[in-house]
């Protein structure tokens, strides 16, 4: 009970007996049947005290001691200053950065991040109090064949009154590295995007940036992409639904609509780096959502490193974890949740779907597997172990997560686990990969969404007798 995995639940039943139906977060359906109509009010109450505790220090994972393991083991140390030093051997345009430490200048960022050479640490307070949330523009990723780099941040306060930051447009044209222009994706719509300085907000100045062009690619966040996961879900379990009935609600559902728009947008801010050369900022309202979620898909389009095991661990650390997506308010009820949760937003799901994806499509490109992917998804909602806890590197310095939890990574790590997680077909493939956004290429991920209602028996034969076939042993 205390591991908070249940996300429902519906006390039923006539005056002798009951049932206790609780709606799992990682989409689990249990029914309890109790003799005992008063138990059954105890166990419903019970339940539902114990999945709601707000106080993050009394979850499970700081709780959760599993034999044979010690406590700080597997968590990942210095990511930033291990991803500054494989950027330092391809260019030294770039430093790395401590203004940020204590988290006195962005609560969402880490304490230590990569930003060009020339920008001083006081023009990056500056430039930080004209963005949303101070998350200024970061670098994300560095690719060595065009030298064009891949950055995001927060959407700039313009406001009503046209404010403007010269340290943010210096820091902008400093990352260009000499190139003559760049492109500003905005995850929203134009329309959206200039209605934002109302409130304060707003998008760039075409004047004050005039060597960055700007793209607006809406994509679906908040309660709208939460509606669309919780029809989704809906549709899944609805067994008695005919087939024409089923299909016509899956597409009502416009999830997989969701999934083609992100690779789409992806693959726009890989193309913009691997063929036009050119350098790309990706920004919403927040920064913190769908700005990761295109940032990392277009690394792994592009990136062989990030499609690895270890490569893959290393994205999700560095552009969802240490990004500061908030998984606490984004990941709390899961597919379940009505629109009383207004922070819920599934953004990582939707991403490992679109992982999943380009597992199918390029099914000898990636070293994981569709059983990571589910495991990732399932921790993210519910969890033994504190990686996915909090929602930001702040929270979980406060809590001391590392070093009073388990981390998942040294756990998925593990030979024993890690043998069930690694795609036996698995070539290095150097190039891009451009995935597919046709309607045939996009399909409903049965593997996570109707894994507790169709057996999988028959894909545990076929990857065991695929290990067998390139002559190798899992075990």
């Amino acid at each position: 009970m205390l591991k908070s995995k249940e996300n429902n639940k519906d006390g039923e039943g006539g005056s002798s007996s009951g049932t206790v139906t609780l709606k799992c977060k990682d989409l689990q359906v249990i029914q309890l049947e109790i003799p005992d109509m008063e138990e059954t009010f105890n166990v419903a109450r019970s339940v539902q005290a114990l999945s709601s505790l707000d106080n993050i220090s009394l979850s499970y994972p700081f709780f959760f001691r599993p034999a044979g393991c010690k406590l700080g083991k597997g968590w990942s140390r210095d990511t930033m200053e291990n991803f500054y030093h494989k950027l330092k051997a391809e260019t030294d345009a770039w430093r790395l950065s401590d203004v940020n430490e204590n988290f006195k200048v962005c609560p969402s960022y880490p304490e230590k991040i990569i930003v060009p050479l020339s920008c001083s640490d006081n023009s990056l307070k500056r430039a930080a109090a004209f963005r949303q949330g101070r998350r200024f523009p970061v670098l994300s990723y560095y690719h060595s064949r065009t030298r064009s780099v891949l950055l995001r941040s927060a959407q700039p306060l313009v406001g009503p009154n046209h404010h403007f930051s010269e340290d943010d447009e210096n820091l902008l044209n400093a990352a260009l590295m000499g190139q003559s222009h760049g492109f500003i994706i905005d995850v929203r719509y134009e329309q959206e995007a200039k209605q934002a300085r109302s409130s304060g907000g707003g998008t760039e100045n075409k004047d004050r940036y005039p060597r960055w062009s700007i793209l607006y690619r809406s994509l679906e966040r908040g309660q709208a992409l939460q509606r669309s996961l919780t029809r989704l879900v809906g549709t899944c379990y609805e067994t008695y639904m005919g087939r024409n009935h089923w299909l016509s609600n899956l597409q009502a559902s416009q999830w997989l609509s969701h999934i083609k728009e992100a690779l789409s947008l992806a693959g726009l801010a890989a193309e913009c780096i691997e063929r036009e050369g050119t350098c790309v900022l990706v920004h919403g309202e927040e920064g913190a959502n769908n700005t990761l979620l295109v940032t990392s898909l277009a690394q792994l389009i592009l990136s062989p490193d990030c499609r690895t095991m270890v490569g893959y661990q290393e994205l999700i650390e560095h552009e969802w974890l240490q990004a500061g997506h908030p998984f606490q308010l984004r990941c709390a009820r899961s597919g379940w949740a009505q629109g009383r949760f207004k922070q819920e937003s599934p953004n990582f799901l939707l991403f490992l779907d679109c992982c999943w994806q380009l597992t199918r499509q390029f099914p000898m490109s990636m070293e994981f597997n569709e059983e990571l992917l589910c495991t990732l998804a399932s921790h993210a909602y519910s969890s033994e172990y504190g990686t996915f806890l909090c929602n930001n590197e702040k929270e979980r310095n406060s809590y001391k997560v590392r070093e009073k939890t388990h981390s998942l990574w040294g756990i998925l790590n593990n030979f024993k686990q890690r043998k069930h997680l690694v795609n036996p077909v698995y070539e290095r493939n150097p190039l891009a990969i451009w995935p597919s956004v046709a309607p045939q290429s996009i399909q409903l991920w049965e593997g996570f969404f109707l894994r507790y209602l169709v057996s999988t028996e028959h894909k545990e034969r076929s990857w065991q007798r695929t290990w067998e076939l390139v002559g190798k042993d899992p075990c």
